[in-house]
């Protein structure tokens, strides 16, 4: 069942939850093969934290994506937005005939995230290391408007190799922001190889840790 005002499914367990991801990995599959190219690992790797997020935790209305109030969602690692298109057809944001356009020109689902074709992103994405600073950006415009809204930023942990990733997690951390969640995809493996072995990140958690106890405001998880 599909409401307007979202926490989607405020009534789903773990088991709805494995039960919807299984169903979201299945139609990413079949939008990569079709076209023949795309991303695959980290589309795949990061369609529990995606299922998570937009069938139980955020809270949008489908049928107004501009919902002042909503809470926002930036798909930091655009490398991986077949999972994230995959959802938004689910929801019935982006028409079901639009899987076979993936990464086509003038499609609706380009091969990066791109708020000209794409309805129910926040920000474009795809240029690795940009994402938490934008929703940095997002977050404090809130919290000076007084909105009780939060920002998720989905990373990937070879983008955590940017620098940039670092600068706004030091920013968010001196702002006490408490309305933006950074959510590392630690699958351990990036473009050119194993993590470890091109520039090991770690140990991972620590890092984020030290911007401060509890983290001062700036949640991550380590998936």
């Amino acid at each position: 069942m599909k409401h307007n005002y979202f926490q989607i499914n405020p009534d789903f367990d773990l088991t709805d939850l494995s039960n919807k991801s299984q169903e979201i990995r299945a139609s990413t599959l079949n939008m990569i093969a079709k076209v023949g190219m795309g991303h695959p690992g980290s589309s795949l790797s990061s369609i529990e934290i995606l299922t998570c997020l937009y069938y139980k935790v955020m809270n949008f209305r489908i049928d107004d994506l501009q919902w002042r109030r909503r809470d926002r969602f930036i798909l930091s690692k655009g490398h991986g937005a077949p999972a994230l298109y995959s959802i938004l057809i689910d929801l019935g944001i982006v028409p079901p005939n639009e899987s076979k356009t993936l990464r086509q020109l003038n499609s609706m689902l380009q091969g990066h995230p791109d708020i000209r074709f794409t309805k129910g992103l926040e920000a474009s994405s795809g240029s690795l290391g940009q994402g938490l600073s934008i929703g940095l950006g997002i977050a404090l415009a809130m919290k000076k408007k007084k909105m009780n809204s939060n920002v998720f930023v989905l990373l990937g942990d070879g983008e955590c190799q940017e620098g940039q990733i670092w600068e706004a997690a030091m920013a968010a951390g001196h702002l006490n922001l408490n309305n933006i969640y950074a959510i590392v995809d630690y699958n351990g493996i990036q473009h050119d190889g194993f993590l470890k072995d091109i520039l090991d990140l770690y140990p991972l958690a620590d890092k984020w840790k030290a911007f401060g106890p509890p983290f001062l405001g700036l949640l991550t998880s380590i998936y």
